[in-house]
């Protein structure tokens, strides 16, 4: 599972009831011609999902759209009719029309639709969550990884995680939120590439309990096609709270053919990170 975030360095969050389509943004009934502008201005940097509260929802009222960055201040606005959505195209090319938002934003990938283990597996980890945190807790549309189902992402930090139940779901991210991560279910962080996600989880399991920015990540050396069989990655690391630098070995090894999702029409094969030497330096 290490490694297996899409990296991406901003999200655009669309509030929409659903129901949701395979292709839950083209079949969300935007008009057009607001949608390409949207898309066009999200580029190829940020990814654009549909998000819902759990549970029943008043259709009546107006939605939000919420703007996240790893390196910006999250943006929110309201939306009742497609035009409102220009508000959200300025703020993605930083005219920042809409109010801050201080809060994180947790969600539950439970696009059933697009693979039924999301819906079985995700809803249950949504709701959970919402009675816990129900004003940061979203379900959202196809995040990636549906055989890592339940997935969660915390914004605007961009970390990763699946393989989750409701009760594994409510200590990693009761942990996350109070500034530890708990490496056993993280999937990775959309900031940087994947064999790099793999090199920061196993700092993570080496060094303990630390926060989301405790591992930074300096010279980075591959070797090889970018996701071959076999590539290499060689990726030097800071743990800043020991004040200790690290050097991992990521081996990139193409796993046998597998059922990758539940509607998969045929097995296919998948990557897999392997961080075969990680040594002080």
């Amino acid at each position: 599972m290490a490694g297996t975030a899409p990296p991406t360095r901003r999200w655009l969050l669309l509030e929409h009831p659903g129901p949701w389509r395979i292709d839950a943004i083209a079949g969300a009934g935007i008009a057009p011609e607001i949608l390409s502008i949207l898309l066009a201005r999200a580029g190829a940097d940020t990814g654009v999902f549909l998000v819902r509260r759990p549970g029943r929802v008043d259709r009546r009222a107006p939605r939000s759209w919420i703007l996240a960055g790893l390196d910006t201040d999250t943006i929110t606005g309201l939306w009742r009719h497609d035009n409102d959505l220009l508000d959200a195209a300025a703020a993605l090319v930083g005219d920042s029309r809409g109010a801050a938002l201080s809060q994180p934003v947790v969600l539950v990938c439970t696009h059933g639709v697009h693979d039924v283990c999301c819906a079985l597996r995700g809803r249950p980890v949504a709701a959970a969550l919402a009675s816990r945190w129900p004003e940061l807790v979203w379900e959202c549309s196809h995040i990636g990884g549906d055989r890592f189902a339940s997935n969660v992402v915390l914004l605007p930090d961009g970390f990763y995680y699946g393989n989750l139940d409701p009760e594994s779901a409510l200590t990693t991210v009761d942990a996350h939120l109070a500034g530890r991560v708990l490496p056993d279910r993280l999937r990775g962080m959309a900031r940087f590439l994947p064999p790099v996600q793999a090199a920061v989880i196993a700092a993570y399991q080496h060094y303990g309990l630390l926060a989301p920015l405790d591992v930074s990540v300096g010279t980075t050396e591959h070797i090889g096609p970018h996701h071959g069989h076999g590539s290499e990655t060689f990726v030097e690391l800071v743990i800043e709270p020991q004040r200790l630098a690290v050097r991992a070995h990521v081996l990139s090894v193409r796993r046998s053919e597998a059922q990758l999702t539940c509607r998969a029409p045929r097995e296919t094969p998948a990557t897999e990170y392997q961080v075969i030497d990680f040594t002080l330096l």
